[in-house]
């Protein structure tokens, strides 16, 4: 039987950089710096999300003129909260898993535990250029995530820790103090066949681009048999940009007003960036491959996991992606102090109803 511990989770992507999570000219009530962020992390906590991820940028481009580097900020906000997980983005290549343990492993001290990693596995092409790190071709970008991840976890829970690997060596190398226990989750994202199966050995979450319920199970279904066949357990997170008003047809306004609006240079441009991303899988199917330029105007396929309409509808909808597979819905806003609290306040309980009510008709089937 489901019990309300299998109850979906909820994060919020953490707006570190500028913009806002779509690259459209409309107004955007949502602020960059740490100030509004630290508020933005009290409100989540307080009305039921779970998670924020904080994202990794090291240039300007589609909108993001500024940005503030994830770790750090991470600490900041866990350092304001007391139950919200924070997931700090890094990025093999700049980091070293040597220095990310570090980081990570500090923090988990300071605040007690609460922070995770997310493992990117290079998305910018231009970024690594401007910093003079090498660019790795796509599935050699996941074999190199792969070995960081292992790395972390070897030198957080082993003393000499010894890996001879293709990106990474160590040679009896004890870090201490370890992470608290629990460990610090490991997340990371993708769709592609080599996402799907670095997922399926290593890391205990995989967030995938926006999507249908129908195409979510495809990848659920498949990573979830690989991992049991590698004896590993994963979760998935799912993302989603949010539209939540008291009638569809206003929902469906503010879409269409900033599809209407979205920069479309910048749109192109991000586009372009990603064809070395995703659509560089050798089997074409990674994280935007599929993508239209309106899917675009927000960066990882939020609109097509459909959370436009009212709260009720919101709700229907967030149940067929946990029916699909989803343990946890990675959500974007337009202004996201106050979209926050009223997906807190009105959605969250109408979840946590459906969930009661699918629990009580599976007790009543036993």
């Amino acid at each position: 039987m489901t019990s309300h511990s299998d109850g979906l989770k909820f994060a919020y992507w953490v707006p570190n950089v500028s913009g806002g999570l779509v690259i459209s000219n409309i107004e955007q009530r949502t602020g960059w710096d740490i100030d509004y962020n630290r508020k933005l992390a009290q409100i989540a906590e307080a009305n039921g999300f779970d998670y924020a991820l904080s994202q990794i940028r090291f240039t300007a481009g589609y909108g993001a003129d500024n940005q503030h580097e994830s770790v750090s900020f991470s600490h900041a906000l866990l350092a304001a909260t007391t139950t919200l997980k924070v997931i700090a983005a890094v990025l093999p290549g700049p980091w070293n898993p040597a220095l990310a343990a570090k980081q990570i492993a500090t923090i988990n001290h300071l605040i007690n535990g609460r922070v995770a990693v997310n493992v990117v596995s290079g998305w910018f092409r231009g970024e690594f250029a401007a910093i003079g790190e090498m660019w790795l071709d796509h599935d050699e970008r996941y074999r190199r995530s792969e070995e960081f991840i292992r790395a972390l976890r070897g030198i957080w829970t082993e003393d000499n820790f010894t890996l001879k690997g293709d990106f990474y060596r160590f040679t009896n190398y004890s870090m201490k103090p370890k992470p608290i226990d629990p460990q610090p989750e490991i997340f990371q994202g993708g769709s592609s066949r080599a996402a799907r199966d670095m997922a399926s050995r290593v890391s205990d979450w995989y967030f995938t681009n926006g999507n249908t319920p129908e195409e979510i199970r495809k990848q659920v279904d498949d990573i979830q048999a690989k991992a049991k066949a590698n004896g590993h357990k994963v979760k998935i997170g799912v993302n989603a940009f949010a539209i939540a008003r008291e009638t569809e047809a206003e929902a469906r306004a503010v879409l269409d007003e900033i599809v209407a609006k979205a920069n479309p240079e910048a749109v192109q441009g991000f586009a372009d960036q990603v064809k070395n991303a995703g659509k560089a899988s050798p089997e074409g199917e990674g994280n935007w491959a599929k993508s239209s330029l309106e899917d675009l105007v927000q960066y990882n396929d939020g609109f097509r996991s459909n959370l436009i309409g009212t709260p009720e509808q919101i709700a229907e909808r967030i149940l067929k992606l946990k029916d699909a597979g989803a343990d946890l819905i990675l959500l974007g806003f337009l202004h996201f102090q106050e979209e926050v609290e009223f997906f807190g306040k009105r959605i969250i309980p109408l979840v946590r109803e459906l969930e009661a009510a699918r629990d009580r008709e599976l007790v009543a089937a036993e």
